[in-house]
């Protein structure tokens, strides 16, 4: 009798973990309307906030100054910074007319927090079309602004963008870019069905009518992180945001090279998703919830059931996720992950439940 309820929550758990990847395919077909180019180039204010990235700005800024696009600004934040991340922002702001430097300092109502940085440097923005990235960022083309920037309309004025990480020969950079690839599925699947629910600020655009719209981030001001996803859960709708995709939209950045580093970071971006809408919340529960349960039990059963339907129930699952997967790597160009995918699907188990236990003994509390 035990083993007949477990067998069918067994079932169960593996029919919800396929519905939800055959709903991730969503986001790999182009609608219509979004195929239409549109050949006007739109002012565009590129933002990036920087604290004690000196070494990063020196790098990777080139790229965003040789961009190929016609009418564009750089809004460059300085956070309270105490390197000599100001000094580098000068510097390329005497060979560039198109490049503002906003300079912060802490002020003890807002100590340490990036979300009151941006605030002052979209408020200093001249364009109502605002494209962010990080400073340890690069765009994967020179055609980034232009990729991004072609998608908004009249009706789409939030532009959901993939930002990926370099592939390196470090074990945690495999599980660093499958957790990547994994979490823009979602968010662009989840999108492209008409509840957006996070972005990641390495590559977001949006109108700076919505930032005021919402008041920017009032809602969320005294959460340390969440600057985009958080916004995006005030700003964003089925109507107003869209996902980009193709190859040239991509940024790039150095992944963690260590899993120590890896976890710190994942600690300070987790902690948002308490903050979610009810609605998100509960099916991004039930998505990692089913899957452990899946594993869990399939494990079990597999000694105490006829193991010839629990394999054939796995590799059922393994099939399926194995067609998504791969076609979403391929179109997001994410290399070999595919061919280790049941090993980094467990090891990103055990790593995410890690978070989520340390995280309620205490929280993280700044952005860097």
């Amino acid at each position: 009798m035990i083993l007949t309820v477990l067998f069918y929550a067994f079932v169960v758990f593996a029919g919800i973990q396929i519905i939800y990847y055959l709903a991730f395919t969503s986001f790999l077909f182009t609608d219509k309307k979004q195929k239409k180019k549109l050949v006007k180039e739109i002012p565009i204010s590129v933002i990036i906030c920087a604290k004690n990235e000196a070494e990063n700005l020196q790098k990777f800024l080139p790229y965003i100054i040789e961009q190929n696009y016609s009418d564009f600004e750089i809004v460059l934040i300085n956070d309270a910074s105490s390197d000599e991340t100001l000094e580098i922002m000068e510097a390329f702001q005497s060979q560039n007319s198109n490049i503002k430097i906003i300079n912060v300092e802490n002020i003890e109502a807002f100590w340490g927090n990036k979300k009151y940085a941006l605030t002052l440097g979209i408020k200093a923005a001249k364009n109502e079309h605002l494209l962010f990235t990080d400073a340890d960022c690069k765009p994967i083309s020179k055609n980034w602004i232009a990729e991004m920037s072609k998608n908004f309309s009249q009706e789409k004025s939030i532009i959901l963008g993939y930002g990926k990480y370099k592939k390196e020969k470090f074990l945690v950079n495999l599980f660093v870019r499958f957790e990547t690839l994994l979490t823009a599925i979602q968010y662009f699947s989840y999108a492209k069905l008409g509840s957006p629910y996070m972005a990641v600020g390495r590559n977001l655009a949006y109108k700076k009518e919505e930032f005021f719209n919402v008041k920017g981030f009032i809602n969320h001001m005294h959460i340390r992180s969440g600057d985009d996803d958080l916004f995006i859960k005030d700003a964003a709708n089925k109507e107003n945001t869209i996902i980009c995709t193709s190859k040239n939209s991509f940024t790039i950045s150095k992944a963690p090279k260590s899993f120590k580093e890896w976890f710190r970071q994942k600690r300070r971006h987790i902690s948002t998703a308490n903050h979610y809408k009810l609605q998100h919340k509960f099916f991004l529960a039930l998505f990692f919830i089913s899957k452990v349960l899946f594993f869990v039990l399939a494990t079990a059963l597999f000694f105490f059931y006829p193991w010839e339907i629990i394999l054939s129930i796995v590799l059922g699952y393994y099939l399926i996720q194995f067609l998504v997967i791969g076609f979403s790597a391929k179109k997001l160009k994410e290399p070999q992950i595919i061919f280790l995918l049941p090993f980094l699907e467990i090891g990103l188990l055990l790593f995410q439940f890690s978070i989520f236990i340390t995280n309620l003994i205490s929280k993280p509390n700044h952005w860097k």
